[in-house]
Order: C-alpha cells, then structure tokens, then sequence
C-alpha cells in the first residue's frame, strides 16, 4: 500500500483584506461601527454628488470666474497676471531643479543612493491642486486659461531641466535668480504703469497677502524670539513686551488699526494703500506667534549643543546659526506650518475692512441683478471653501511630507 498525503492548500489574504479584519472587522462592535459608519459615508456621498451635478446651479461661478480669481483687477490688464505667473512657474521650477541637483550631488559625494522624483510622484502630492484647477479650467468659457495653464506646465518643466544641469558655481546662487524672478513677477503686476495693490483681489490677492505675511513674518518672528533669549536687559523686555502684547490682541483689532489708524503713526506725507497696511498688520500678528513657536524649539535643544560649539571655538552666533536654529526649527514644523496654515485662513479677515479679497467676491456675485434673491450662497459659499481647502490641506500634506523627510519626532 501506498500510504497517501494530504496536501494543505494554504490561502494568502492581501494586505488590503488583512488590514480591513485587523481594523475594521476585529470584533463584533467594530464590525458593527464599521457597517454604519460606511452606509453614513455612502449616502453622505452619494448626496453630495447628487447635488454637485444635478440640483447646484453653478453659472453663477462660471459668470463670475474671472472675479473669484482676479476680483476687480482691470480686465485690460490681465495679461500682466499671465506675465507674472510665468515668471513664478519658472521660478519654481528652476528652484526645484537647482535644489535636486544639489541633493544628487551631495547624495554622491557621500556614496549615498539617489531617487529623483518622478511625475507620478508630483501628482500624488499635488492632487488636491491640480483637482481644483481642473474644476477651474471646467468653469471657464474659452480655452485661453486652458492654453495658458499648459504653458505655465510647460515654462516650469523647461526651468527645472535648466535648474538640473546648471553648473555648480551657478547653482548655489539659484535662490538669488529665484528671487530676482519673483521680484520680475510683482514688477510684471504693478510696476511700468501696472495695477497697485489696492487695485488686486480675489484669489489672486489671497495668495498673495498670504505669502507676504509669511515670507516678512518669519525673519520677524525669529529675531523676536532669539530677542527673547538674549542676556541684554533692554532687548529681551522689549521683546517680551512686544510678543505678549501683539499675542494678547484679536487679529481683526490689528486689521483696523491698520487700516484706520496707521497712518496716523507714520511721517507725514509717507504713501502706504490700504492692502499694504493690513500686510504690515498680518505680519505683525503672525510674526509674535512665530516668535513663540521658535522659542520653544530653541528651549528644546539641549544644553550641551551648546556647549559643545564652545568647545570647538565657534564663536556665539556661529553656534547659534549653525547647531541649535536648525535643531529648533526642525522641531517646531508643525507648529510653524498650522500658524501658516491659519494666516492663509485669517485672510478672510479682510473682508470686514472693505478689501475685495476672495470671501468678498462671494458676497458680490450674490448681490448682482442677475443673481439677486436666488439665494445661491450655498453655491459660492462651499465653491470658496473648497479653494481654503485645498490651500490649507496642500500645505499640511507638505508639513508631513518634510516632517518624515526630517525625522521629526524620531529619536
């Protein structure tokens, strides 16, 4: 006889099954939650693309498409807008290629393995921007912003394949042609007889108060903070002062302030609009929350960082620039990013001061003839929220990805 096997056929379950009975399906209960809180999200989506294709009456967004972006910038000049968002698309790009130049170098030099980012890459991370720019493009009613958009793709892919095979003594001054193209941008907008800044609005002008704030609070909000820290008397008080009173004050009090009452305190004469005001407020604000961001980084590098620069020589400033700032501001980037998040936000603070900024527009377009009493706010009310949203989760999604790329909170 011969004795006979039996053969075990033995199953593999995905991953995505094995993590749905980890997760979902561990238990009884979380069986049970998991069967009710999908039939909630089903019918909660399936309403709500019931109503984005089928009862939303969307023109009074496409009529009004060009004042959700560009809010009461002459529409004679707008080919100004265009000049100056080729010069950031190339600007960025030339940045991103200079910058993953220098990584692969650097990468090489240390016999390190290298990955450049592929396109896939790019839209994984940019898809809630690219989602909403395709809603944008769907809104318009000629292809000129759909041709227009394509050259900026193209002028930013273009600058970043200039930026990898810039020479080396060329790339490391790339953040000064970066910022000389910038500066192009704004002069494309205002300078020669362009648009002032009290002439600007919508999203465009969200953004731009938004960068702005950041870009002139954060330098700000840092030397509060090592002001903070100093052993003179006079700079650390005054420090103090500032960071806990501007901390201690709402931000639409500092909105008024600086629309009404700061020209009263500069010389006579000095010629400062009103959008250019409320920035000076914005940065203001941000800069002492900025300020105590970074002062609790720079209380968590420890002491003996510190010391150890001293053992080596390197003089005060030496220590600080080189080992315990970036150990700080390592560690507060989540807390700098949300701020930033917020200020991005707290732009719609401006609409109470009079300044056509893109909650403004909402409210405009309602209380035109055409759409007067049709009470289409729930129209243009979730159409700006979804433009907050994808500006706020792009920059958190960012946060995480340089938190993980930096090893925050890993030991």
């Amino acid at each position: 006889m011969v004795a006979g096997t039996d053969t075990a056929v033995v199953r593999r379950e995905s991953p995505a099954v094995r993590w749905a009975k980890e997760n979902l399906f561990s238990n009884w209960y979380n069986a049970l939650l998991t069967v009710i809180f999908g039939v909630l999200f089903l019918w909660g989506g399936f309403t709500l693309l019931r109503w984005v294709f089928f009862r939303a009456e969307w023109e009074i967004v496409r009529a009004n498409l060009t004042l959700f972006m560009v809010g009461r910038f002459p529409r004679d000049e707008l080919a100004r807008i265009w000049a100056s968002n080729y010069l950031i698309a190339g600007a960025i790009g030339l940045m991103v290629g200079a910058s993953t130049a220098s990584a692969a170098a650097a990468a090489k030099e240390a016999g390190l393995p290298f990955v450049r980012s592929r396109p896939r890459d790019w839209i994984q991370r940019f898809w809630p921007i690219l989602l909403l720019v395709a809603i944008l493009l769907q809104f318009s009613r000629t292809w000129t912003p759909t041709v227009m958009v394509l050259g900026m793709v193209a002028v930013g892919v273009a600058a970043r394949y200039a930026g990898l095979n810039l020479p080396a003594r060329v790339r490391r001054y790339a953040w000064l042609i970066m910022l000389i193209m910038l500066i192009g941008a704004y002069a494309a907008l205002s300078w020669f007889g362009g648009v002032e800044l009290d002439g600007w609005g919508g999203l465009h002008l969200t953004i731009f108060i938004t960068v702005a704030g950041i870009l002139l609070a954060f330098p700000l909000g840092l030397l509060f903070a090592l002001g903070r820290r100093s052993s003179l008397p006079l700079v650390r008080y005054l420090s103090v002062t500032y960071i806990e009173f501007i901390r201690g004050v709402p931000l639409i009090t500092l909105l008024l302030m600086g629309a009404f009452a700061l020209l009263f305190l500069l010389p006579p004469g000095t010629q400062l609009g009103s959008v250019a005001r409320l920035i000076v407020a914005i940065m203001l604000f941000t800069a002492a929350y900025v300020a105590e961001n970074v002062r609790g980084g720079l209380q968590a590098v420890p002491k003996g960082q510190t010391e150890a620069g001293q053992a080596l020589g390197l003089p005060a400033w030496k220590v600080m620039r080189l080992i315990v700032l970036p150990q700080a501001l390592r560690a507060v980037i989540p807390a700098m990013v949300g701020q930033f998040i917020s200020l991005f936000k707290d732009t719609s603070l401006l609409v109470i001061v009079g300044i056509v900024e893109l909650l403004q527009v909402s409210s405009i377009a309602n209380s035109q003839p055409e759409f007067l009493g049709k009470g289409l706010v729930d129209v243009t009310l979730p159409f700006v929220a979804l433009i907050y949203w994808v500006g706020s989760y792009t920059m958190s999604r960012e946060s995480r990805r340089l938190e993980k790329k930096l090893g925050v909170g890993e030991r």
